[in-house]
């Protein structure tokens, strides 16, 4: 439609299912290939991506000509078959099901592409489930805890 302008950013966050450590350090970068390609060919812009053995962060310059719904489901059933077809887990490798999708401003975007790009850092001290907690508390979301992703204490670092 004309005279229609649109700026969105959108924070992406998914869990393995069962928060199983199956995102290995060897293939990670790969998969981030792999998943940035699908968001730029779904016509978003990519401005960072950080996974974790259990879990991932993307963050977009949000296209608003897709559902969000529709490029999380595209972007876990491709990197699903992807890590299939590639033989990169020794079990069954699936997204758990859910997502969480957090909106930045502008000015926000520099702080969230050093959040993410720190994963590893920020993870060294702070467990997975205590985060992802922590952004729907600042996000001021209502949830239920029976919704909210399965978090295991003692999931394994990187192998």
């Amino acid at each position: 439609m004309a005279n229609t302008y649109t700026q969105c950013y959108v924070h992406l966050v998914f869990a393995v299912k069962n928060r199983q450590a199956l995102i290995r350090k060897d293939w990670k970068n790969e998969l981030e290939m792999y998943i940035t390609g699908i968001v730029q060919n779904q016509g978003h812009k990519m401005l960072a991506i950080g996974s974790m053995p259990d879990h991932i962060h993307i963050f977009i310059g949000y296209n608003v000509n897709q559902l969000i719904p529709d490029l999380v489901e595209l972007i876990k059933t491709s990197s699903n078959a992807w890590v299939k077809i590639n033989n990169l887990s020794p079990v069954k490798f699936e997204w758990q099901r859910g997502y969480g999708a957090f909106t930045h401003s502008k000015s926000q975007i520099d702080s969230v592409v050093k959040y993410i790009l720190n994963q590893e850092r920020h993870h060294s001290h702070i467990p997975f489930r205590i985060e992802y907690l922590e952004i729907l508390r600042k996000n001021e979301i209502d949830f239920k805890n029976e919704y909210v992703f399965k978090f295991f204490d003692d999931v394994l670092g990187w192998e």
